[in-house]
């Protein structure tokens, strides 16, 4: 007991403290680099080391869990995943795509000029969540691999924060230290010009690097080999050849009646798929629903029916409906999945329906599901499809909620669904949505850009639209929210930021910057600012750009003062190598939100990202005195 008392008074001591926080800070890198093991899984044991050693107290430990910006980011996640799901990533992304034609090169450039042009006024973690999306599906649209455009979307967001004064919170960090210290500051655009050098100086250096290091790096297959597409199932069993279109004019024969005492399937030899009617909300949104035998019809819906084209024009006069005979445009179907979903179901030989009629199995009345077809050793089966009798390994085409083909794929003793209905419908989307979608995203970011004059904190304005994207739908469900968030980033950040606390705690930052610094002090101004720039740097690459630009504003000040000579260039210098920070996915929030999109190692980070990060540092310490002199 004595001994593990006296290496517990041993471990207290500052000199051992800073130890361990060396040590494990260079195993941390270390395992960053050789990529065997999981980022997150990294990260986690970094903080629970520095947890176990006692270097951080649990509640310095876990702050980075409760940090606004790890918060702000799950909440971007979930808006960045509705602007995808509602399908407004597609209509920008359409609209972007035509601007850059089919060259690659000026989608490249497309994505990092609008990248930066948004950074400079809203955060650069919001501006990749919110972009990240569409840049996503512009790539799928163009046959390119996301590889190619992820970490430009994550550089150019740092390099556009460098444009403003809001752009980045170390702007925000050196112009707030300026003021604390009876100087005038910065103003909002005496950034730009530097700003604009940086983000030049980015683009020429990017596109050949990404060239070169990451274009052997292909697309990941999303689609699974096994598993047919909604629009694949239509086309194999040529439903929507079959499908029509019926409206409820005024004072049909329809409105009021229910669907089930119709017996529209034994009397006109029609399947009645679905029902269309204008909501009564202020969204407007147009209701799909399944008909089921207790919808009653009203006047203006549209009925969607599977037959023969004379038996549904033989309907349509029956009950004074309006028939529309759509045709198929840019292969979209005549049919929507927003709530409603297709399946093929497997008949198992243990099932008990072997040779009973499939009436027998009340898809309808168990699960709200209609049947459309049969597949019998390779013929597709349309007519008196529910009195015939089945057969093992008959595949039935189901048509109807997902929920319904949800709860069908839980009976798997009496047949299998193929697939996943639950990620089939998630895929599907919601382009009803959309202007709703375009709607709280913008309002999103406006708070976020006046958040001072409204007095709204950017993080709640985050909550606030992520929330509003589960309530109104433009999420398909709170389950797919969660999928949404790329837990491996939200880890990966929140359990490194400890880090920066403890390398803070112990002194060993301090004492890096002061001796560097010291060292070129000698040497002139140019020779000062550069070692502030590097510094500031180096400890960015591990550490937050917001903590490191806090550590080393001080040391900048201190660094002009005693060489007597303004201070403004140096603290401009910390502003922006605190912000161009690209040789890890752990240097900012963004390199990490991309790191699983894009498909990239750690060591990526390092090819792409140390050359960047040293030449654009060289041509800033050499243009900031140009415009801000000693």
């Amino acid at each position: 007991m004595e001994t593990l008392s006296h290496l517990s008074e041993i471990l207290a001591t500052p000199e051992a403290q800073a130890t361990v926080t060396v040590v494990t800070f260079v195993l941390t890198a270390v395992a960053f680099v050789i990529g065997k093991i999981r980022s997150d899984i990294v990260a986690l044991c970094s903080m629970a080391t520095l947890l176990v050693f006692n270097v951080l107290t649990p509640s310095e430990a876990l702050a980075g869990f409760s940090n606004s910006a790890v918060v702000m980011m799950i909440g971007l996640f979930i808006v960045g995943g509705a602007v995808f799901q509602t399908g407004l990533a597609k209509i920008i992304s359409g609209k972007l795509l035509r601007l850059a034609g089919n060259s690659e090169l000026k989608l490249f450039f497309l994505v990092v000029t609008v990248t930066a042009v948004v950074a400079g006024f809203v955060s650069n973690t919001g501006t990749v969540a919110l972009l990240l999306p569409i840049i996503l599906a512009m790539a799928k649209t163009a046959g390119t691999s996301p590889s190619k455009l992820m970490m430009p979307l994550a550089f150019a967001s740092s390099m556009g924060g460098i444009l403003t004064l809001i752009g980045t919170p170390p702007n925000l960090i050196v112009d707030g230290y300026l003021r604390d210290n009876g100087l005038p500051g910065f103003g909002f655009f005496d950034f730009l010009p530097i700003g604009l050098i940086c983000l030049a100086t980015g683009l020429l250096l990017l596109y050949p690097l990404c060239r070169l290091f990451l274009s052997q790096k292909g697309r990941e297959q999303t689609d699974s080999a096994d598993n047919k597409s909604l629009g694949e199932l239509l086309h194999e069993y040529h439903i929507s050849d079959c499908v029509f279109r019926l409206n409820l004019r005024g004072r049909s024969l329809l409105s009021g009646r229910t669907v089930g005492e119709l017996e529209i399937r034994s009397r006109y030899g029609l399947t009645l798929l679905e029902v269309r009617r204008e909501s009564k909300s202020i969204w407007g949104n147009v209701i799909q629903e399944t008909a089921l035998p207790g919808t009653i019809l009203q006047d203006g819906d549209t009925l969607y029916v599977l037959g023969h084209r004379e038996q549904a024009l033989r309907f349509a006069d029956i009950f004074n409906l309006t028939f529309h005979e759509d045709e198929e445009r840019n292969g979209q179907s005549k049919l929507d999945f927003y709530e409603i979903g297709l399946s093929e179901v497997l008949i198992t030989p243990e099932s008990a329906l072997i040779n009973r009629p499939l009436r027998a199995a009340n898809f309808r009345e168990r699960f709200g599901l209609n049947i459309l077809a049969v597949k019998r050793n390779g013929r597709y089966i349309f007519d008196e499809i529910m009195d015939g009798a089945v057969k093992a390994g008959d595949m039935v085409l189901v048509h109807g909620a997902w929920k319904g083909i949800e709860s069908l794929a839980k009976k798997r003793r009496e047949w299998i669904v193929i697939g996943s209905p639950a990620e089939e419908a998630e895929l599907v989307t919601l382009n009803h949505k959309a202007p709703l979608a375009a709607a709280i995203m913008a309002v999103m970011v406006l708070a976020m850009v006046f958040a001072d004059q409204i007095g709204v904190k950017p993080v709640a304005a985050v909550i606030i639209a992520g929330l509003l994207m589960v309530l109104t739908k433009c999420v398909r469900s709170v389950d797919g929210a969660y999928k949404m968030i790329g837990w491996e980033s939200i880890v990966l950040i929140a359990a490194m930021m400890p880090m920066s606390t403890a390398l803070s705690k112990t002194g060993i930052s301090a004492w890096i910057a002061t001796s560097l610094v010291g060292t070129l002090h000698a040497y002139g101004p140019i020779a000062a600012m550069a070692g502030v720039y590097v510094v500031t740097s180096l400890l960015s690459t591990f550490i937050s750009n917001s903590a490191t630009a806090i550590l080393v504003a001080p040391i900048a000040w201190a660094a002009a003062e005693q060489l007597g000579v303004s201070p403004t260039p140096f603290m401009m210098a910390a502003a922006v190598a605190a912000s161009a920070c690209f040789a890890a996915p752990i240097s900012t929030p963004p390199n990490a939100m991309v790191m699983n999109a894009g498909h990239y190692t750690f060591m990526d980070y390092v090819k792409v990202g140390v050359p960047l990060q040293v030449i654009m540092g060289i041509v800033a310490i050499l243009t900031i005195p140009l415009f801000f002199p000693f």
